[in-house]
Formats: structure tokens, C-alpha cells, sequence
């Protein structure tokens, strides 16, 4: 049995209940919080299992296409297509709330530009090539969405692992406290009352005996 170091007293046991409520009540919050990033968690981990699933072929068919176009494509050629500037993609970084957990938000947007930043033009290329980069450039978007989920995915399971450590020392320590020591308060006071009570009635038999 846990007790804590306070007084004694009727006022004590008072605001030890006051508190052993709230510590009750954000118990069930956080235990509520818990159970839904759970569920949030479990949730992106299958969207996460899918897309790695869509990558993978999305890559494999891409690969392929590469292979062919490099077959009919001389290296010097293919690496002269490779580094024609075309478009520029950039990436739009916000962030949403989920249980008070904030993650972020991925969006991106393709430019038509000649700056350095772009990454492959269609002019004087094979259709070999065309539909090998056509499909590579597929992949920028599940790449992104690969990237939130499981940079959400970490940002949660944090925040599960904090909430779990609270949850626990609510549970298994601070509310059994609260419980022990408003019993062991109530005990004291109860035999102290005992006590009082047998010495006043010791006292009243004293009397008694002294006015006969």
C-alpha cells in the first residue's frame, strides 16, 4: 500500500477525493485518446501495406519500360534526353490534427519551366523512353503519399507510446495512491475518534466515581 505525505485530516481526505476524481476523469480521456490513435495508427499501417504493394509493381513496370528504351537508345543519347529541363515539381508542406497529434500534410505541383530544376522533356525522344519517364513521373505522387504516411505514421506511434506511459502512471500508480491514502486517512481518523470516544468515556466514569 502507497501513501502519500500529507496531514491526517478531514480536509486532507477532502481534496484527495477532489483530486482522485480528476485523476479518474483524465484517465478516461487520455484512454480514450489512446484507443483512437491506436485505431489511426492501424489504419495508416494498411494504407501504408497497400501503397508499398502499388509501388512495388508501379516500379517493376517502370524498370521494365527503362529496360526496353535503353535496348533501343544509345547511353549517350539516353543520358543527352535525360537532362533536357522540361518541368519542375515542387512540394507543399502544411500540417492537420489528429487527437492533438499534428502531422504532416504532402502536396505537390508540376510546373512547366526551362530552370535547372525540371527533370526530363519529350522533345526528340523515342516513345520507348517517353513511356518509361511517363510512368516513372507516375510515381512521384504515392512516393509523397508514402512519405506523409509513414512520417504520420512515426509521429503517432510517439505520441501513442507518451499517452500508454500516462495512461499507466495514472492507472497503476497515482490513482491507487489517491486510493490508499483517502482509506488509511478515514482509518486514522476513525480510531482516533475511537480513542477520543474511550477517553471521554474514561473521563465521565472518573467523574462519576468522584461525586458519589
Amino acid at each position: 500500500m502507497a501513501i502519500l505525505n500529507v496531514n491526517l485530516t478531514r480536509v486532507e481526505s477532502m481534496n484527495l477525493k477532489k483530486s482522485l476524481q480528476t485523476a479518474k476523469r483524465g484517465h478516461k480521456l487520455l484512454k480514450d485518446k489512446l484507443d483512437e490513435l491506436i485505431k489511426k495508427l492501424i489504419q495508416l499501417v494498411q494504407e501504408n501495406h497497400v501503397l508499398r504493394i502499388k509501388l512495388d509493381k508501379m516500379l517493376a513496370n517502370a524498370y521494365q519500360n527503362f529496360m526496353l528504351a535503353e535496348a533501343v537508345i544509345s547511353e549517350e543519347y539516353l543520358a543527352e534526353s535525360l537532362i533536357i529541363p522540361k518541368k519542375s515539381i515542387g512540394i507543399d508542406i502544411s500540417e492537420k490534427s489528429i487527437m492533438s497529434v499534428k502531422i504532416p500534410k504532402y502536396n505537390f505541383n508540376i510546373s512547366d519551366n526551362n530552370d535547372n530544376s525540371a527533370i526530363y522533356g519529350f522533345a526528340y525522344t523515342t516513345s520507348e523512353l517517353d513511356m518509361a519517364i511517363d510512368k516513372f513521373s507516375d510515381l512521384t505522387e504515392i512516393l509523397l503519399r508514402l512519405a506523409e504516411n509513414e512520417k504520420s505514421i512515426d509521429l503517432i506511434a510517439q505520441e501513442i507510446e507518451k499517452t500508454r506511459r500516462r495512461v499507466n502512471a495514472l492507472e497503476n500508480v497515482m490513482i491507487p495512491n489517491y486510493i490508499d491514502t483517502i482509506k488509511y486517512i478515514g482509518m486514522k481518523l476513525a480510531e482516533n475518534e475511537r480513542s477520543n470516544t474511550s477517553r471521554l468515556m474514561k473521563v465521565k466514569e472518573m467523574i462519576t466515581k468522584k461525586n458519589q
